[in-house]
């Protein structure tokens, strides 16, 4: 059925950035589609059985429609192309339609609570029909079936939102099961736990609400990009020859499809200027086409050849290690003036580390003066913005 619907309303004929936005708009549709099927059917359910937990799961495809809606309409923004005031485009949109989503699942979830409270405080009497009990059944179906269609879409087009909107769905499935149970229950052992599966349900849409809303603002918070990802970019980079070393990436992200990256290349000082700046044009647009990001790459030489600055580099290396094994450092430098030796370089620092700039610092300081009384380190830290 999801191959069949993929293939009959996605072309491969139009571009990459339109494609996915006719994936994002058809999950939309199919979204509102089936959620409005379900809450209509559901609803009524509900009134015939006097079930406060069926309306209380009716309500809630009732807010998946909603959901839908906000995602059709955060598709269609993030589409929009980049103007004066948003030059990186407007992909972002996205995610704030998926934050919108959450709230609205939020807000569901604590009505439902509140009626559930209620309904255990005032329990009713509940009929049970054959035919409520098997519009859950389908409901299930119907729910299992959109999620895995969101999840297959979502990873397509790498969509936040469509992946959110996967577990929605599936939390979906839990909570009309303990509806079901709660039928059964009532009409077989004739216990009434109508108000506690409708607490659970409530419960279980205020969970997916939460973690909805953690995954959507995240991106927008500024996550630190997959691991996966900077070492494949980092071995790219090396493999290009006059290419010595590679710090201080950093990804910036502005939707799934505007990505922007900067790093800098360590060169040899020695090497021809021309030639060099030649390598990493290729570089930026291998990276672009590899990894759909627009690159910007700094050069920094450094001087290998003098047989004093190797040694020291190899020395200084070693000390910063000798604080910590996850430290690193780059950009090295010496510079020679009177008698003393000044040692220039960087320091980069991972986020799980709790000892501030300056204790950092003076302890490599402290440890590079024994080694030379001469010896006067300017150290520089950078805190890493990648994993």
């Amino acid at each position: 059925m999801t191959d069949f619907i993929l293939k009959h309303f996605i072309k491969s004929s139009t571009t990459e950035e339109e494609i996915r936005k006719k994936y994002g708009i058809l999950s939309g549709y199919v979204g509102i589609i089936c959620n409005v099927i379900l809450f209509t059917v559901k609803f009524f359910a509900g009134v015939i059985t006097h079930s406060v937990s069926i309306t209380a799961d009716a309500l809630n495809n009732l807010s998946d429609a909603g959901s839908s809606v906000a995602t059709l309409l955060g598709f269609k923004l993030a589409d929009r192309p980049a103007d004066k005031e948003h030059p990186f485009g407007h992909g972002r949109y996205e995610y704030i339609s998926g934050f919108v989503v959450s709230l609205i699942i939020i807000l569901m979830g604590i009505e439902l609570l509140k009626a559930s409270f209620e309904k255990i405080l005032s329990p009713q009497q509940i009929d049970f029909k054959m035919i409520s009990f098997l519009i859950m059944l389908c409901s299930i179906a119907v729910k299992l079936w959109l999620c895995f269609f969101n999840k297959k879409v979502g990873n397509i087009i790498c969509s936040a939102t469509l992946q959110a909107t996967a577990m929605d769905s599936l939390s979906d499935v839990v909570a009309t099961s303990a509806v079901i149970i709660g039928m059964l229950v009532n009409h077989f052992f004739h216990y009434n736990i109508d108000g506690y599966m409708g607490v659970i349900v409530a419960l279980f849409i205020l969970y997916t609400g939460i973690t909805t809303a953690k995954d959507t603002l995240n991106p927008l918070l500024g996550t630190a990009p997959p691991y996966d990802l900077i070492e494949e970019m980092k071995k790219e980079v090396l493999s290009y020859d006059g290419i010595l070393g590679v710090h201080d990436l950093i990804v910036h992200s502005y939707g799934a499809e505007k990505k922007l990256v900067s790093l800098h290349a360590e060169v040899s000082a020695q090497s021809d200027i021309l030639k060099i700046h030649e390598v990493i044009d290729t570089i930026e647009r291998d990276i672009k086409q590899k990894f759909m990001c627009d690159a910007v790459i700094h050069m920094d030489p450094v001087d290998m050849e003098d047989e004093q600055t190797k040694q020291l580099y190899h020395k200084i290396k070693l000390t910063v290690k000798d604080i910590d094994d996850s430290f690193n450092m780059h950009d090295f430098r010496v510079v020679k003036s009177m008698g003393e030796v000044k040692l220039f370089f960087d320091v980069a620092v991972p986020f799980p580390c709790q000892q501030s700039n300056s204790e950092i610092a003076e302890k490599i300081k402290c440890n590079v003066e024994k080694l030379g009384e001469n010896y006067i380190a300017n150290i520089t830290i950078d805190r890493l913005y990648t994993p």
